[in-house]
């Protein structure tokens, strides 16, 4: 426990240091906020500058803006977006002032279907961007709508390095990370299963979405608690102008979406406060019995529910306050292989504040989440996990110029509660409850005109194993030419969370939660363990290229080594007791110590302009894993993998619009069934007579996942027609396919019955939306 101050050590030193960089300023600051006029939503990712000079910035996802040492005097401060009219404010600025500016931009009456790139070109060379994507519902909504929605899990399935397992019970693994390994936040609060049964719906309401960070490796220390990837979702505030909001059904789901305005501002910039409500439903186990009868004629077995609920406060300052709560659910019955159910609620508080006299943002919160799930399998005895507990964090902004410094403080606190049985009948069980903290700085600089660097640097402390684990992390860009960059990206990183799903099962239904376990192997490989974390090294490196013609392209190879990971052992023959101390750990710890590498290159080539829209993605990656005793590779492994997606606008008014995606990918590994054989329990002990009694059929299996599935690719076409029904209504019709051409995708295999079981065939769906 001597080591438990020092993340707190750390965050002291770090803001003696800021609070010394702070004193130095002489010259004057402009901040405040851009929002749309229409509903009083911020304008994410807005430029600002003073007009005549190239001192400038972007909003961020509150639609926050600050510009630092500025000379005094007169300027115009100008507003652009894409789709806005272009604004422009005078300002006064004197020495060492810091003014505050609230700032509100309208929709243009014409939208032109020109791409303006400008201020994409502009992050592109001031941002390091190293394996993240930035998306808004424009973008997701750029992808066929399945069954009528757009959504998360969807689009999600096309970035680069990103592997999903399956249409029904599938999972994302994001360049050689494990689900485990990709931490997702819903406005901070931890989301601990973000994805329904069926994989084609996420638990996020696509209209409720402001923005979505994902992170497919490399990020900086201002993300721990995970060694692969993270996923960043923020959503929207309510109309603050007027109430409004979105019906929808289709074969697949409905849903209801309400917002308004709570209080209403008594002038322009005022304070206000609003709130957002969202429910979805999927009714697919009983819509299925009357559209999809071919499929299955008991009915798809999936139902989910989805709730969702915001309160926002903002001030006349643009301080805000938001309180978030969500229940999601999840039902399942695999009629010849499992039933389970999911049930995850959660709620929680941020705020957003803007000292009057500080060039600091300061932002935080606190929330509390939970997740329960139940996995009963054939003769099998069932399978629970649950987790709860809270996360807390404070965070400090600083900008200078065009540079950015931004540190804070975090803390976790959670309980795990899992009870299995593995394939031989032995009995595992944790309940564990857990605490880990926090401190962090990332710092980002440009240096001329040429080079961006961001430093940045985390110490995580582990209360339940009683380790700290420091986290030095570095990106950088190179601008070497206005059109060609270099990038690199990478770092050390940690958790204590393992999963309740072994890498070595080949559908994974059950996604439970454990602490990291102190009762590891204490060798591994000859050698001597010295931590109960699970641990990876990244490196990431890679150009962006601006093509002529609106094409541009961009290359990243990266390695993840996972010099340490936690499984659980499913070669457990014998209890951990004294009576068994003779007995090797690989046959009675319940769980073993792995290490793994994941590497690939990723080429990302996009075309975006007028009416027409082309993402292009080819993925090469190698995935394996060693347990001290074999190398195999995880049922992930995949080695190939593409994405094309296409989309076309067009109609007099722009009202119609074709989406069309194909994807294309190698035959995941899986474990050959060697022969089959009698298995006697020996019921009766020594009395049993073996040459009459009747024993169960059991499996021999063959190497592990030597064998490769067939290869998988599959089609979906979607078209919305648009109808303006007044000013602030339309109605849109969306017609899709689902795997159009009704290619039979493997899902799993019945080695008993020697029988195939496919993912889903072809799945045609009508739906609509009314907006009001």
């Amino acid at each position: 426990m001597k080591y438990f101050p020092t993340p707190f050590k750390a965050a002291a030193f770090i803001a003696f240091l800021l609070f010394a960089n702070m004193l130095q300023a002489q010259t004057a600051t402009v901040r405040g906020f851009v929002y749309d006029k229409d509903s009083g939503e911020p304008a994410m990712f807005t430029n600002v500058y003073l007009k005549g000079t190239t001192i400038g910035a972007s909003t961020d996802v509150n639609g926050y803006f600050s510009i630092t040492r500025i000379a005094a005097g007169s300027y115009d401060l100008m507003v652009t977006f894409i789709g806005f009219d272009t604004l422009s404010a005078p300002i006064v600025l004197k020495n060492d002032e810091i003014l505050n500016k609230k700032l509100f931009i309208t929709k243009k009456a014409v939208t032109l279907q020109t791409f303006d790139v400008s201020a994409e070109k502009q992050e592109a060379r001031e941002d390091v961007q190293m394996s993240v994507t930035k998306l808004t519902p424009k973008e997701i909504k750029q992808i066929p709508t399945v069954g009528g929605e757009p959504d998360l899990a969807q689009y999600l399935q096309i970035l680069p390095g990103v592997i999903f397992t399956g249409d029904q019970g599938g999972q994302l693994y994001i360049r050689g990370g494990s689900p485990i390994q990709n931490k997702v936040l819903l406005d901070g609060m931890v989301i601990y299963n973000p994805f329904h049964s069926i994989g084609l719906f996420s638990v996020f309401d696509t209209d409720v979405i402001r923005s979505a960070d994902i992170y497919t490796g490399g990020f900086s220390a201002e993300y721990g608690g995970r060694i692969s990837s993270v996923m960043d979702i923020t959503t929207r505030e309510g109309n603050k102008k007027r109430y409004g909001g979105k019906i929808a059904a289709s074969p697949f789901v409905s849903r209801l979406m309400l917002e308004g305005p709570i209080k209403k501002s008594k002038e322009i910039g005022g304070g206000n406060s609003s709130f957002l409500v969202s429910a979805r439903t999927s009714y697919l186990e009983s819509s299925s019995k009357v559209f999809y009868t071919y499929v299955d004629t008991n009915g798809l077995p999936y139902n989910f529910t989805d709730l969702y609920g915001k309160v926002s406060f903002t001030a006349d300052n643009g301080s805000k306050l938001n309180l978030f709560g969500f229940k999601f659910t999840d039902n399942v019955t695999y009629r010849q292989l499992a039933k389970y159910n999911w049930d995850s609620f959660g709620t929680g508080a941020s705020f957003v504040l803007v000292p009057g006299n500080s060039p600091v943002l300061i932002d935080g919160l606190f929330a509390f989440s939970n997740y329960d799930i139940t996995l009963k399998e054939a003769e099998l005895k069932p399978r629970n996990s649950s987790i709860g507990g809270f996360n807390a964090g404070l965070n400090f902004t600083y900008f200078i110029a065009k540079d950015e410094i931004k540190y804070g403080l975090e803390m976790l606190g959670f309980k795990t509660d899992f009870n299995f049985f593995n394939s031989v009948g032995r009995f595992i069980q944790q309940v564990e409850n857990t605490t880990e903290l926090a401190a962090y700085i990332r710092y980002k600089k440009l240096i001329g005109k040429k080079l961006v660097l961001e430093p940045s640097f985390r110490v995580q402390y582990y209360a339940s194993l009683s380790e700290t684990s420091p986290e030095p992390r570095l990106g950088l860009k190179y601008n070497i030419t206005d059109k060609v960059r270099f990038k690199f990206a990478g770092g050390l990183y940690s958790q204590n969370l393992i999963s309740a799903t072994s890498d070595r099962d080949v559908v994974n239904l059950f996604y439970g939660f454990l602490s990291g376990p102190d009762n590891l192997p204490s060798k591994f490989d000859g050698k001597e363990v010295t931590s109960k974390l699970q641990k990876a090294r990244h490196a990431l490196g890679g150009f962006e290229f601006d093509l002529p013609f609106h094409f541009s392209l961009n290359v990243e190879g990266y390695l993840k080594d996972f010099n340490q990971l936690t499984n659980l052992n499913r070669d457990k023959l014998f209890q951990d007791t004294p009576d068994n101390a003779q007995i090797a750990d690989q046959l009675k710890k319940d769980f073993i110590i792995e290490t793994g590498l994941a590497k690939g290159i990723d080429f990302l080539l996009k075309y975006n302009y007028r009416k027409v829209s082309v993402w292009a993605v080819y993925s090469l990656g190698y995935v394996d894993r060693y347990d001290g005793v074999r190398e195999y590779v995880p049922h992930f492994d995949r080695r190939h993998n593409v994405n094309l997606v296409t989309t076309y606008t067009f109609g007099k008014n722009l009202d119609w619009e074709v989406n069309a995606r194909w994807n294309f990918g190698s035959g995941f590994p899986f474990t050959k069934t060697a022969g089959f054989y009698e298995f006697l329990n020996f019921s009766n002990g020594i009395t049993t007579d073996y040459t009459t009694e009747n024993g169960m059929l059991e499996i021999l299996y063959g190497d592990l996942n030597k064998g490769r599935l067939p290869y998988y690719h599959r089609l979906d076409l979607s078209v919305k027609k648009t109808i303006s029904l007044a000013k602030n209504s339309s109605l849109d019709i969306i017609a899709s396919v689902v795997n159009t051409y009704d290619r039979q995708n493997i899902f799993y295999f019945d080695r008993v019955l020697y029988q195939r079981v496919d993912q889903l065939p072809i799945l045609p769906s009508i739906g609509a939306t009314l907006s009001f």
